[in-house]
């Protein structure tokens, strides 16, 4: 399946991406670098796809296991090579998960097949980069 994104030029250096849903997303820079800093950066994006990507399949699997959380945030670090062009050079995901009674064994399994099989994202991103993960279970 091919995806299509328009990416539109809205002045000064910010750009508006739509996605094959209709819904938009908003680009920008620092204004160190002459932007205005009202949209994610295009990096700062790529980061986000990844643990939405990784997000999406935990939830969906913990679902389809009867697993209970009340939270669940991912903390997602990139390392930028120090040469242009700059790139993520190595990427360090957090998985953290909040509730009652973890089921951690479970917990673990979901993160597994995320980021073995079924993670697109992260698929594209062991390309380019090393990806190290960790789970953290904070039980309330």
């Amino acid at each position: 399946m091919d995806h299509k994104v328009i990416t539109h030029w809205k002045g000064n250096l910010q750009f508006e991406a739509d996605n094959p849903n209709g819904k938009t997303v908003l680009m920008d820079t620092s204004p160190e670098q002459g932007g205005h800093s009202s949209g994610l950066s295009p990096k700062a994006m790529m980061l986000a796809s990844l643990a939405g990507c990784s997000g999406l399949d935990v939830v969906s699997i913990l679902d389809k296991m009867k697993v209970k959380i009340s939270d669940f945030r991912m903390d997602t670090y990139g390392e930028l090579t120090e040469e242009h062009p700059k790139y993520y050079h190595t990427v360090n995901v957090e998985y953290h998960f909040y509730g009652d009674h973890l089921d951690e064994s479970k917990i673990k399994k979901a993160v597994d097949l995320s980021i073995e099989k079924y993670c697109g994202v992260m698929e594209m991103f062991r390309k380019f980069a090393t990806i190290n993960t960790s789970i953290y279970y904070h039980n309330t």
